[in-house]
Order: C-alpha cells, then structure tokens, then sequence
C-alpha cells in the first residue's frame, strides 16, 4: 500500500515535471511572423464589439488653428496641394513666433494636458457611448511618444504633460472592462518632417533656417537643454546615411517592442499601406502577437492596416470609408470629425445621423465602426463634438441588440440608392449615376458625411442575432415602404414572418409579407428622428 502511495506521489511528480517543460517550451517557443499569420483568427471579442473608440490626440492638438498636420505646415509658407493645412504657418508666426526660433519642439513644451482624467473619459466612452474597445495614439508622424518611452528621449514623461499618456488610457481602460489599444505612424516621419529643414523662401526671414538645424549643444541655457533635436527632427536630409537610416529604424524597433509588450496592449492600428519601415515593421508585430501568445495561449490580439486581404495576420482597415458590400472577413472603418486633431478652422464633417447612418452599414457588411474623439489640448472633449456623441450613443444604447454580437444577414440591404434611383431632373446631383458607381467601387475615403444626399425612405439595412433578423431603415418617413428581400419568393428565401416590433415604440406594427415583398407601414411615433430599427421573427 506505502509503495503504491509512492508511486502516485513519483507519478504526480513526473507529471508535474513534463507539464511544467511542455510549458516553459510553449512560452519559449519564437514563432515567425509567418508561423503566426497562418494560425491567427480574429478574436471574438473583437467581432462581437462592432464599436470603438479612438482618441487621436497629441502635441499637435495643442495649436487651434492650421489643420491635422500641423507639426508639418507650421515649416511651410506655401502648402501646395495640402491645402487644410494653410493656416498653420501664419497662426505659428502670430502665436509662437518664427519657426526658426520656436519650432515644433517649443509647441511640444507648450503642451500640458491638465485636465486630462482618463477614467472619466473611459467612463463616458464605455457607460455612455457604448465603446466596446478603445484605442489611444501612440504617437504621429511627428515622432514623439505618447508613452514613458525607454528609447526615445521625446516623450510625453520627459517634454511636455510630464505625464505617461498610454499608461494612464491603459489602466483606464482596463478598468472600465474594454480591450486596450495603441495607433502607430511614425513611417512617415522620414519625409513628412522634412520643412523643418527648410527656411521661408521670402519675407524678411528668408533663407533663414528652421529650428530642424538645432544642435544638441546650442539647447544650452533653454528649456530643451540636454535633449537633442535631431532625435525629434533626424538629421538634416543631406547629411541621412544609409546607416544612420537603418540605426533609425532599429530604435524605431525597440520603442515599437517597449510599448507592445508594456501596457497590455490588445490591439495596433498602424498607418500606412504596408509594414511600418518594411522588415522592421513585422519584427514589431511579430513581438507583440508571441507576448500574446505566451499571455493568452492563442492569438487574442487585432493588427489593424490599410492592407486589403494581403495578409491573414492583419485585419483589414479602411480609413474615412466602407465596403460596398458584405466581408466574409471581418474588417473595421475609421472615422473623424475633422481631420484628425481638433482645430478651430476645421469644421466637422459629421452630425449624429451620419455617423449613426456610417455605424449601422458597416455593421451590416460585418464590419466594425471606429469613431475618433479629437481632444482639445487639455484633454476634454469639445462642446460641440460631445452634443453629436451624446445623440449618438442615445442611439446606440436603445437599438444595442441590434449592432453588438450581430452578424450579417445574406445581403446588408435592400432599396440600395433608391434616393438616386427617384430622383428626378429638379434634383440631377442625386441623378448622377456614375456618382453612385465610383461611391460602389471606391473604398478609402468615401464615408458618407452630413452633407451627403439623404438616403431614400425605403432603404434599409440589415443584421442578424439569435435567430432575430434586424431591419434598419436609414432615412424613416411615415408611410409605407416595401422591401423585396423579404417577399416570400425572393432569392434570399425568407420563411414566413412571424411578428415585427420597432425598436423604442411598443405599438403595434402593421405589415403583409406576400411572395414579392413585405410591405410595412413606419409609425409617425418613432423614438428618434434618426434610423429606426425594426425587430423581425421567423424570417430566418
């Protein structure tokens, strides 16, 4: 019996032994990028969110004026086809002076975010809008860090809030209960930050050099003493080695490795058409979905680019745009008010019915719908953006069964531009049929905003959850609309409709499904002047 007893205890212990090795093999264990792309699957708490949000906020926030490339404009008299940025060079000279002695690096210092409290906004984002995962800048084209960065001497700790920005949105984040994630855009730096190396090309500073030609020594006796310019700026492009080159993309690499693997990052947005500084970009990614890996034991994470299908391992974004009809893979859009910083100059190119309209049809493609909240400097959000918001999450808040966890249906809608298809010759802009062919083919860019034509009040769209097959219509009038997709015969096959509740109104709703269309009837009584949502049984 005591040798039996032994023998357990030495086979337990064993056990323990080759488990705790097949364990520290796993966790070993350095997979390629290729060897993680072929695994990866979206995770599901990401295709179940539908909603997200994104702060894009930084040091270029901190001017009102000179539009979302400030820290690039400011270095430029004459902006050339980059026209949203021409305000920026002349509101520089008024409120900071000459950028060849007050340069990005003084704006940056300028930049305090004292009124910053992340988990009021992450309360706000979660509880009121319905965000379900957030995301915060990392840092621009501009190459400062948003975070305590252990590579790079310009970040927000050192120079400016004095303050670890992602650190604080991480916890914040975490502690609301949403996946936390980190936008990168540095690629661009090379090129984009090249006018601080220039000089005004007239005016009484001509040929006079922009603060890009600052040495480390000349910050003697300032606020920037002992930091170097050129780890902000680079060098000037004349003197930029291929080796200095190449050194710059390593430490890019190492502060990319710091922050994925620091903050308990869910998800990296990256911008560009292609991995960030090529190899250097994968090797980042690489890092972030092994710590993953190790964390989770499977993939848990979301890489997000401008990458249509090229790559399993990266989920498909497009930027101000939406697919023209429904993904088999899942994919997400972003959005902005302006053009990405708030700046006085820049109106907002979206009310609540637009990015509610934007939401529901990138949800209906099995899509997820990212909005960007362009902070004022101070780290509030502005009156007139948090107005459309609130209406927004109202929206989203009453019809939430009908966006979370959903997937599509077999076509994400029904009456597709029947506002053009009405129009008549008193109306020719909505007439114009090769508009509405290029919005069809053309991705990046062709959001709808709240000066497009208004949809037609039969055009719908689409979700399904839990055998429920969800009806928006986008543009409701009282009436009646009918909708072919749901005629008993239509190619889709519906089976015979059970019942049909709206969303916000208990009433009840009057319809007739025939073999060519259901046909109902919108209430005058809606809960809202924006889509209405209409709850359908048995269809499915």
């Amino acid at each position: 019996m005591k040798l039996l007893k032994l023998n357990k205890k030495r086979l337990l212990i064993l056990f323990f032994i080759i488990a705790m090795g097949s364990l520290s093999y796993a966790q070993d264990k350095d997979l390629s990028w290729e060897d993680l792309s072929k695994q990866y699957e979206v995770p599901e708490w990401f295709t179940e969110a539908r909603f997200g949000i994104w702060v894009h906020w930084g040091a270029q926030s901190v001017p009102e004026y000179g539009g979302g490339w400030y820290a690039r404009h400011m270095y430029m008299q004459d902006v050339g086809r980059e026209t949203f940025g021409k305000n920026a060079y002349p509101y520089h000279l008024k409120r900071f002076g000459h950028p060849s002695e007050v340069g990005f690096k003084d704006v940056i210092h300028e930049w305090k975010a004292e009124k910053l409290d992340t988990d009021k906004l992450l309360a706000y984002f979660t509880e009121d809008l319905g965000a379900k995962y957030f995301m915060a800048l990392a840092h621009h084209h501009d190459n400062f860090d948003n975070w305590d960065s252990k590579n790079h001497e310009w970040n927000t700790v050192n120079v400016g809030p004095k303050r670890d920005i992602i650190g604080e949105f991480s916890k914040s984040a975490k502690k609301y209960g949403v996946p936390f994630g980190v936008t990168t855009h540095n690629e661009r730096f090379f090129d984009w930050m090249s006018p601080a190396f220039s000089a005004d090309t007239s005016g009484v500073y001509k040929d006079i050099p922009y603060d890009g030609h600052l040495t480390k020594a000349e910050g003697k006796g300032t606020w920037w003493e002992g930091l170097d310019p050129a780890l902000l700026y680079g060098l000037p492009p004349d003197k930029r080695t291929p080796e200095w080159t190449e050194a710059w993309k390593a430490n890019w690499l190492l502060r990319m490795q710091d922050l994925l693997t620091s903050y308990d990052i869910d998800y990296v947005w990256f911008d560009g058409r292609g991995f960030p500084y090529g190899d250097y970009g994968k090797e980042a990614f690489r890092t972030f979905y092994n710590h993953n890996l190790e964390k989770y034991g499977k993939i848990n994470a979301v890489i997000a680019g401008k990458i249509p299908g090229k790559d399993p391992g990266i989920l498909h974004d497009i930027e101000q745009g939406v697919e023209s009809e429904i993904s088999e893979d899942p994919w997400q859009s972003i959005c902005t008010f302006t053009h990405w910083f708030y700046k006085k100059d820049d109106p907002s190119r979206h009310d609540a019915r637009s990015t509610i309209e934007l939401l529901v049809d990138v949800v209906s493609k099995n899509g997820n719908f990212v909005l960007n909240v362009e902070l004022l400097p101070d780290g509030t959000i502005p009156t007139e953006h948090k107005l459309i918001m609130d209406a927004f999450g109202n929206w989203l808040k009453l019809n939430a069964e009908a966006i979370y966890a959903t997937k599509p249906w077999q076509v994400h809608g029904d009456n597709l531009f029947s506002a053009y298809k009405d129009a008549n010759e008193t109306n020719t802009n909505l007439a114009n049929t090769d508009v509405v062919e290029l919005k069809k083919k053309s991705k990046q860019f062709n959001n709808r905003t709240k000066d497009s034509p208004p949809y037609g009040h039969n055009e719908v769209r689409f979700t399904t959850k839990d055998g429920v097959l969800y009806m928006f219509v986008l543009n409701p009038s009282e009436g009646e609309i009918t909708i072919p997709a749901l005629g008993l015969q239509s190619q889709y096959n519906p089976k015979k409709i059970q019942s049909i509740s709206m969303i916000g109104n208990e009433n009840p709703i009057q319809y007739n499904q025939d073999i060519r269309n259901l046909t109902l009837k919108i209430p005058k009584t809606r809960p809202n002047p924006y889509a209405v949502v209409f709850a359908i049984k048995g269809a499915l």
